[in-house]
C-alpha cells in the first residue's frame, strides 16, 4: 500500500513527520536545559573558588552589600508587619477556641523564625537586588565589558560574581532579623492590642518553642537562599542574549528561577533540620 509505505501502523506520513519533529524538539530542549544547568554550576563554583582572594573583591563586595540593603530593607519590613499580623490573626481566631490564647506568641515567632524570616528575604533579595545584579551583568555583556575583562586576562566572574554571591548571602542573613522584628510587632499588635492577651503571655509564649538550632538554621537557610539568588541573577545576566530584549527576559527569568530554587532549598533543609533537630512540643 502506497500509504502505509515508510510510516507506523494507523499513523500517515504527515503525522509521522510531526512525531519526529516533537521529538526533535524535546530532545534539543532537554540537551538545553542540561547545559545551561551545567553553566549555572560551573559559574557557581568558578565564583566561590577565588572567595580566598578577598583583596580582590573587598571593594565591590562593600558596594554590593550596601546597595542591596539599600532596596530590601524597607520593602522586607513592610511585607513582614502585615505577614506576622497574619499569622498572629489566623492563630489567635483558633487557639482562642480552646482557651489557648497565650500561644499565638509561640506560634508568630516559631513561624517567623523558623520559615517567614528565610524566605522573605530570599524572595526580596532575587525580586529587587537579583534583577539589579541580572540587568548589570547583561548590560556588560551587551556592552562587550566582559569580552574585554578576559582579553585583559581578568576573570570576570572572579571579579564580578565572587562578591556578589558574598554580598547576597550576607544581607540575606542580615534581614533576618528585620524580618522577625516587624514580625514580631505586627503579631503584637493584632494579638495584645486587638485581641486582648497580655503583653507577658505573649512574649512568654514566644520563647518557649524556640532554640539556638532553630536560629542556626534559619541564618543557614538565609545564607544559602542568597547565595542562589545572587548566583542566578549573574549568571541570566552573563548569558543574555544581546539587545535589550535578551537582558529584560534575563531578568525576569532569573527571579522566577531563584524563587522556584530557593522553594526547593527551604524544602530539603527545612525536613534534614527536622530530622537532625526534632522540634520541641
Amino acid at each position: 500500500m502506497a500509504g502505509s509505505s515508510g510510516a507506523s501502523p494507523g499513523i500517515g506520513p504527515r503525522a509521522g513527520r510531526g512525531v519526529a519533529a516533537g521529538r526533535d524538539f524535546l530532545r534539543r530542549r532537554a540537551d538545553g536545559t542540561v547545559h545551561q544547568i551545567g553553566v549555572l554550576f560551573v559559574t557557581t563554583i568558578e565564583g566561590f573558588r577565588k572567595t580566598w582572594n578577598v583583596r580582590q573583591w573587598w571593594g565591590e563586595y562593600i558596594e554590593q552589600c550596601y546597595f542591596i540593603a539599600r532596596v530590601t530593607a524597607l520593602p522586607v519590613m513592610l511585607i513582614a508587619l502585615p505577614l506576622g499580623g497574619t499569622i498572629s490573626l489566623q492563630v489567635g481566631q483558633i487557639v482562642r477556641q480552646i482557651g489557648a490564647q497565650s500561644g499565638t506568641g509561640a506560634a508568630v515567632v516559631q513561624a517567623l523564625v523558623t520559615q517567614v524570616a528565610p524566605m522573605a528575604a530570599a524572595l526580596l533579595i532575587s525580586g529587587a537586588g537579583g534583577s539589579a545584579m541580572t540587568s548589570d551583568m547583561g548590560a556588560r555583556r551587551i556592552r562587550d565589558e566582559l569580552d574585554a575583562m578576559e582579553v585583559m586576562a581578568i576573570n570576570p566572574i572572579h571579579r564580578l560574581v565572587t562578591p556578589r554571591l558574598w554580598a547576597a548571602s550576607t544581607v540575606g542573613a542580615m534581614l533576618c532579623s528585620v524580618v522577625i522584628l516587624a514580625g514580631v510587632v505586627g503579631g503584637y499588635y493584632f494579638n495584645v492590642v486587638q485581641q486582648g492577651v497580655t503583653p507577658g503571655s505573649y512574649f512568654d509564649g514566644a520563647t518557649s518553642l524556640l532554640r539556638l538550632s532553630d536560629l542556626v538554621i534559619t541564618l543557614f537557610k538565609a545564607w544559602v537562599f542568597g547565595f542562589i539568588a545572587a548566583s542566578v541573577a549573574c549568571w541570566k545576566g552573563m548569558n543574555c542574549a544581546y539587545g535589550p530584549n535578551g537582558v529584560g527576559r534575563a531578568v525576569n527569568q532569573a527571579v522566577v528561577i531563584a524563587a522556584l530554587l530557593v522553594f526547593a532549598a527551604n524544602y530539603v533543609i527545612s525536613t534534614l533540620a527536622y530530622v537532625l533537630f526534632p522540634p520541641r512540643t
